[in-house]
């Protein structure tokens, strides 16, 4: 896949990441630093590896369902996988400076 390419469908998914929100923090998932890594293949493959703000999330299945539907409705993408972490564990030190500025955090 040409690097352009992987670039603007890497920008297209962190855009939709970006629309999904926490349902206990009023902040998008990826801001919040729960987006660990994305990975696309040349058969536009795409693989997301994510975390939880707490293992015992009780919303985690709604979440992760969320994020693995609306990231397979990306134009272009051949499919799309989840896979949960727990390690690192999450910690407010991975959100984004707009996340902590939005919590009143800086």
């Amino acid at each position: 896949m040409d690097p352009n390419e992987m670039m603007a469908l890497e920008a297209e998914i962190v855009k939709t990441l970006k629309l999904i929100f926490d349902p206990e923090i009023p902040v998008n998932i990826y801001d919040l630093g729960l987006i660990y890594a994305i990975d696309i293949d040349d058969e536009k493959k795409v693989e997301i590896k994510m975390t939880l703000t707490a293992p015992n999330c009780p919303m985690a299945d709604d979440l992760l369902n969320e994020v693995y539907v609306k990231t397979n409705s990306i134009e272009g993408i051949k499919s799309a996988k989840i896979n949960l972490v727990f390690d690192p564990p999450w910690d407010k030190s991975l959100m984004s400076e707009e996340a902590l500025l939005d919590l009143g955090l800086l």
